[in-house]
């Protein structure tokens, strides 16, 4: 069943509007109970302290029952003088029954509204006569009713902010889990602290850890495994090197022979930098511009291959050998592919908020075919045969990977007339990589 979109998406949303939704229901229900009750509630207090009154009436002397009875706005009368009662529901029979209660089965109440609300009391277990007691409003009525509805507002929102404090603690141990699963998708180090977690989430921590240790280790053995690998082979390939030019023969087969041992050697060299990611590597406040000159001049020994276009822009965090190297596999398969007509450009994007540094590489080659597009950084992937066939497969997978290790992010388009941007984007201010805490 699909969620619905106005409900609430996330964990903490929804924990935070359950919790709210519990507090608010217990609180009206607790209103509506007091508004459906009060009389029962306040009238069972005024028949008690009415009662009391009556106790102390009679059971004074007469010399002082004028004193009380002025005190306590009581009127004693005859019965042929007691007004009849007036039959005000449910008020009627409450006062009859707790009355009753109080001062024995034989009491007698009339209720009148008319002039003045009162209540005429005859207890033949204290005196003869009918007493009238004066009542007073409840104090739920009338202007009280919004000062109940504000303690209720009240109550309401600190329950509220109480209960979004709570869930912000159950949800932070699972924030900072996405983060270090996020990091450790960018090839980073990182360990979650078990000490000050709560109880629910330190076996998850746990596991975290020992996957993330487990992960590490698998990818130093991989490394050492391919760099002995790619170390043996080397050795070969230098000695028959070594031994075609020791020949002395200016033939066209040893010339594809170096040719082949040479494009072996670049193989290998393109497999070593997939290995060594540089996350090792320390950065340093660069300035991009002066890499970007740095990587380009080589290639405009032999003529103005490569064109400039650098905005300012000012030092940010990088590591100088990997931004070289992911600049210099963006101009080869520049060159390679389109020709001389290749420019690079690096200008400062988005606003002050979140500014980022756009690096492009454009060529006017053959471009790439779309269908290929979400598959062409993948290792071992060369893309549209368009732009040839030639290489591992290995290039933009190291330049995507050095992008992410970064912050940043890499993307190719095909471009109007014709050609290929190479667009990769990086934010000023990089996030380095260090354990979650």
């Amino acid at each position: 069943m699909k969620t619905p979109v106005w409900f609430p998406q996330s964990f903490f949303a929804r924990t935070l509007w359950l919790v709210l939704l519990v507090v608010l229901f217990s609180k009206a229900l607790t209103l509506v109970y007091l508004m459906m009750n009060e009389d029962v509630l306040v009238d069972r207090q005024y028949s008690h302290g009415a009662a009391l009154t009556l106790r102390a009436y009679w059971a004074a002397d007469e010399r002082d029952q004028p004193r009380i009875a002025e005190a306590a706005g009581l009127v004693r009368g005859a019965p042929e003088n007691v007004p009849l009662g007036e039959h005000h529901w449910p008020y009627s029979e409450i006062f009859q029954r707790q009355m009753q209660d109080e001062l024995g089965p034989e009491t007698q109440v009339r209720m009148r509204a008319q002039p003045n609300l009162a209540l005429w009391v005859h207890a033949p277990s204290l005196g003869a006569d009918w007493v009238r007691i004066p009542m007073y409003p409840h104090p739920l009525r009338g202007q009280r009713i919004w000062s109940v509805l504000g303690w209720f507002l009240g109550i309401g929102l600190l329950s509220t902010a109480a209960a979004w404090i709570f869930v912000r603690q159950l949800s932070a141990p699972l924030k900072l889990l996405v983060f270090a699963a996020r990091q450790i998708g960018q090839g980073r180090s990182v360990r979650l602290p078990v000490s000050d977690t709560p109880s629910e989430m330190t076996e998850l921590y746990r596991a975290f850890n020992q996957m993330a240790a487990d992960v590490e280790q698998a990818s130093r053995e991989r490394e050492l495994m391919l760099a002995g690998v790619s170390h043996d082979l080397r050795t070969p390939l230098t000695r028959l090197r070594l031994s075609l030019e020791l020949l002395g023969n200016d033939s066209e087969l040893t010339e594809e022979m170096v040719r082949d041992i040479e494009d072996m050697d670049a193989i290998l060299d393109q497999f070593l930098a997939f290995i060594r990611d540089g996350r090792d590597e320390t950065v340093e406040q660069l300035e991009l511009g002066e890499l970007v000159q740095e990587v380009v001049a080589p290639f405009n020994q032999k003529g103005d291959k490569v064109h400039l276009s650098l905005q300012p822009i000012p030092p940010f965090p990088l590591r100088r050998v990997s931004i070289k190297r992911l600049l210099g596999n963006l101009v080869q398969n520049a060159l390679r592919h389109g020709g001389e007509q290749v420019e690079v450009a690096a200008y400062v994007a988005g606003d002050q908020s979140a500014p980022y540094v756009v690096l492009s590489v454009l060529d006017r080659g053959a471009g790439i075919d779309p269908a290929e597009m979400g598959e062409i950084f993948n290792p071992f992937t060369r893309g549209d045969r368009a732009r040839g066939g030639t290489g591992t497969g290995l290039g933009l997978a190291i330049v995507k990977r050095i992008a992410a290790q970064h912050g940043g992010s890499v993307e190719l388009r095909n471009r109007q007339g014709g050609g290929l941007e190479a667009r990769v984007c990086l934010p000023l201010g990089l996030m380095l990589p260090r354990d979650a805490v």
